[in-house]
């Protein structure tokens, strides 16, 4: 198949990509500067941990056939310099993506939220009605062992497709390389500012999204957001265009019922974004053959893709939720799930603000609100994160004011953080941990040990 070398192996998708080429034949081989969780336990089973940790313009050479360039690395990696001056090709991994499904049909899911729970959805019907499909997932799904797939055979590939930009030496945003058949947009909320300046420049994105579809292609979007429905009714391509809303449902003893023609189904997720990424999966997954009873009796036995809305525990009494709420939006979407399914509940929320814009003070004031619905509401905010160097001087004042709660609890340091949420006495509670970090390697299992055990 030919020899593909990494740079930047450890990140979410391109480690997953090294293991989906190494199982259909490349000879593959890697670098990082740092390797994290689960990344690592993954590379280490299939035999593609680095040498050593760093780069080394030694590891490329002309016996090389391509290489696929991780957005970690910067635009002076050695290696990188390396390759480009004995004129190997270079790929993105969007554009190896492209390159190797382009005789696919190929579904793109994009949206500032919503992304990786649609993808799953749709997936793991596609697997309960045995229709085999490549894929690239951002998070592990329950039933499937890797987070990408490829191969020869398939018709379909799903693809979550992501925003951001696709490499340190191609600034475009990833899902303009797929060049879609089939797309879907879930929603529009200002993201990545340190890249897009404005929400005009940002949703500009998605716009130019829709103008990648092929000719007679489709697009599948979410009609109740504002912003999205402004830029497809604009759009002029030559696609078919496909709006979903929310599903009509009811709440009983803290369990979700979708009505559908089939009568009331049960659901095993819950909270009304999760309802509408379910409508706009049903949609994808008709367009690929599925009939809507089939889709129905599928979707009931989904619990959910890693780490969204994930419940850790649950006994009847308390509840450990984990989420990866990282952006004002999506943390309203969660903390408005959980407060309206666990309506007799005492909900402490924890958000840790760990993202580049969300330490940011021009962007900060988004989340103004957003904790509303909590019980208890928490900031964390981790004093060893690297990114609060790049901020100008963000304090508990600051950020109080930003999310508008005068009595907000704001703690900076994991320990302080356990100790705290320790001490609580867990009767009818549920506890909501949301970020896209890890709260300072707080250990969650200690955490959900302790509530187990009666406190």
């Amino acid at each position: 198949m030919g020899n593909v070398h990494f740079i930047s192996i450890g990140g979410s998708v391109m480690h997953s990509l090294a293991i989906s080429l190494k199982k259909i034949g490349y000879n593959v081989t890697g670098s990082d500067d740092k390797l994290y969780e689960p990344s690592l336990s993954h590379l280490k089973l299939h035999d593609l941990i680095p040498n050593s940790l760093g780069w080394d313009a030694n590891n490329i050479n002309n016996k090389i056939d391509f290489v696929i360039l991780g957005m970690h690395a910067k635009h002076d990696n050695p290696e990188l310099l390396k390759a480009q001056e004995i004129g190997l090709d270079i790929y993105s991994y969007p554009d190896f993506i492209f390159k190797v499904s382009k005789n696919k049909t190929r579904i793109v899911i994009g949206g500032s939220h919503g992304k990786t729970s649609i993808t799953s959805m749709i997936l793991h019907v596609l697997k309960n009605n045995n229709i085999n499909v490549d894929y690239v997932l951002g998070a592990q799904l329950d039933g499937f062992e890797d987070t990408v797939s490829l191969s020869d055979e398939n018709e379909f590939i799903i693809i979550e497709g992501d925003e951001y930009l696709s490499s340190p030496i191609d600034l475009s945003p990833k899902f303009l390389k797929y060049k879609a058949n089939i797309a879907l947009i879930s929603g529009i909320s200002w993201d990545h500012i340190n890249v897009f300046e404005s929400p005009d420049i940002y949703a500009k994105q998605f716009s130019s999204f829709i103008d990648t579809i092929v000719d007679g292609g489709v697009l599948v979007y979410n009609e109740s957001d504002t912003i999205v429905k402004d830029i497809v009714l604009k759009n002029e391509s030559f696609i078919r265009k496909i709006y979903y809303n929310l599903p009509d449902f009811k709440i009983l003893n803290n369990k979700i019922f979708i009505n559908t023609d089939e009568g009331d189904i049960p659901l095993q997720i819950f909270g009304k974004h999760n309802l509408s990424n379910l409508e706009g999966a049903r949609k994808i997954c008709s367009l690929l053959g599925v009939f809507d009873n089939d889709f129905y009796n599928s979707i009931s036995s989904f619990s959910g893709a890693s780490k969204r809305l994930q419940i850790i525990y649950n006994d009847k009494k308390n509840l450990l939720i984990r989420d990866f709420a990282h952006s004002p939006s999506k943390l309203t979407a969660s903390v408005n799930a959980v407060s309206e399914t666990f309506t007799d509940t005492f909900i402490i929320c924890v958000y840790e603000l760990h993202t580049f814009s969300s330490l940011n003070l021009d962007f900060i004031s988004q989340y103004n609100g957003t904790l509303d619905n909590c019980d208890l509401p928490i900031v964390f905010i981790d004093k060893q994160n690297k990114k609060l160097d790049s901020t100008n001087s963000i304090n508990n004042e600051i950020i109080s004011k930003a999310f508008g709660i005068n009595n907000l609890i704001i703690i900076d340091n994991s320990n302080d953080l356990f100790t705290y949420l320790i001490s609580m006495d867990y009767k009818n509670t549920c506890l909501l941990l949301m970020s896209s970090g890890n709260f300072g390697s707080m250990s969650i299992e200690k955490l959900k040990f302790h509530i187990s055990n009666g406190n």
